[in-house]
């Protein structure tokens, strides 16, 4: 633990001294004070709430790596928040992808009864940047990588964004079956992608126009691709217990790198000041990775399970969130998502509209600027987890430290303490009929509430 807190401090003064003396210290563009922030989000693809070298939760070593290195994903966490329970909004990518821009639970779209005629809704509902062109209409949006729609191919242009590399999903990115492990001279579109993103940022700093930009990577989903001098590195480092390939090590280093080209430009461009940084992965990691080795612990570990799974190894994910008035090294406690982007922005840019109802997430504002501390207003008090038609139908609901899943083919109700029992090791569901009914209940009325599809359908 001592060498956890002294990394953590080293990181956090060296952060502070290369932005002159604060982690947002240092000349500004303009007039910072009066202008409308900017906004930059990291996605990662199945990247492991531990699946970085950033120890989640201060003071419990397992929340971490023990093999890769990810310096930049630490010098964010220095620079802004680490939230301890942060959660995709999905267990995989596509409705979590969905999610994010509409701020809205998979159970309202992607899994809903009447998914295919859905479509013409998520066409004209308020998303992020509508919300934005609303709240300002100088704001330009981009997003870069993987966007992954499926089945209706919604591309990023007809969703709003001005700049884009259009619709792209896992094969773009080199995906299962594509090749790898292997060294490749851009794997996974790394570099190309960051250019892209480093090229918008510098257009929007010359004409001092606001900005939303959007960074998914590829990385660090199937298969595998790295440059060969970041495996030779990471060849020379003692594996792991849970994880212990050194080419996906390699993988998510390359992947660590173009976060620091992020980082790099906001400082230079003194923008940092005002720009909110956030950072999540789409869904938990995998449980397995072919040709590795034998590990000698669960890769999520401590977390149970991983990637297509409700329990906490497939939704609970890092979550990093740097900016104005965001103490640096700071670590919040309360559970957050993906969906409180869109609800966290329009708080933010001042948009003036009340947002719709149907919006699930609520905003993080008052947290960020109040040091971790407080509380996240959203439409209802827990968080709905749900997926079925093209998936096993299961469902989760977070209340308070409890979390129930429910497997709907087998009708089997789990009741987890989470405070308590963060592996999810002990099912408290007859122990405690009554917590196990009062969640079944919130979670049935919210399912039919929206129109949710609660059976393996097999649309298309």
């Amino acid at each position: 633990m001592k060498n956890t807190v002294l990394r953590s401090t080293v990181i956090a003064a060296a952060v502070a001294a290369m932005l002159g003396g604060s982690a947002f210290a240092g000349p500004v563009h303009k007039d910072a004070d009066s202008k409308l922030p900017n906004f930059v989000v990291i996605l990662t693809d199945d990247q492991s709430w531990v699946g970085t070298s950033l120890q989640i939760i201060p003071e419990d070593t397992r929340t971490r790596s023990d093999y890769f290195r990810t310096a930049n994903i630490e010098r964010l966490g220095a620079m802004g928040m680490r939230f301890t329970q942060g959660y995709s909004p999905a267990a995989s990518c596509c409705p979590t992808r969905r999610s994010i821009q509409t701020g809205q639970t998979p159970a309202r779209h992607e899994y809903h009864k009447d998914r295919e005629n859905w479509t013409t809704t998520y066409l004209r509902q308020l998303n992020i940047t509508r919300m934005l062109k609303a709240a300002n209409s100088r704001y330009q949006t981009a997003h870069f990588g993987k966007w992954d729609h499926r089945y209706d191919e919604v591309s990023p242009h007809q969703q709003g964004y001005g700049f884009s590399d259009g619709y792209t999903g896992n094969r773009t990115g080199g995906s299962k079956g594509s090749g790898g492990p292997a060294a490749s001279p851009d794997p996974k579109r790394i570099d190309t992608i960051t250019d892209q993103a480093l090229h918008f940022i510098d257009r929007q700093y010359a004409s001092d126009t606001p900005f939303y930009l959007q960074l998914s990577h590829y990385a660090v989903h199937l298969d595998i691709f790295y440059n060969q001098s970041t495996l030779e590195k990471f060849q020379k480092v003692a594996p792991g217990r849970k994880h212990n390939m050194p080419e996906f090590a390699a993988m998510t280093g390359d992947m660590d790198a173009s976060i620091g080209r992020i980082l790099d430009k906001l400082v230079k461009l003194d923008l940092m000041k005002n720009t909110y940084v956030f950072f999540l992965s789409d869904n938990g990691g995998r449980t397995t990775i072919p040709k590795a080795p034998t590990r000698k612990a669960p890769r999520n570990a401590p977390l149970r399970d991983g990637k297509h799974s409700f329990y906490e190894g497939g939704i609970r994910v890092p979550f990093i969130v740097a900016g104005p008035s965001v103490k640096p090294g700071s670590v919040c406690t309360l559970p957050v998502t993906g969906l409180d982007i869109l609800p966290t922005l329009a708080d933010l840019t001042d948009y003036k509209e009340p947002l719709p109802s149907n919006i699930d997430g609520g905003s993080m504002r008052a947290v960020l600027h109040n040091e971790g501390k407080g509380m996240i207003q959203r439409a209802n008090p827990f968080l709905v987890f749900h997926q079925a038609v093209d998936r096993t139908a299961i469902s989760a609901i977070r209340l308070g430290d409890f979390k129930l899943v429910k497997t709907w083919k087998k009708d089997r109700l789990e009741l987890f303490d989470l405070s308590k029992d963060i592996s999810e090791a002990n099912d408290l569901s007859r122990q405690n009929p009554m917590q196990t009914e009062k969640l079944h209940s919130l979670l049935s009325d919210f399912l039919k509430q929206v129109g949710a599809e609660t059976r393996r359908t097999k649309k298309k």
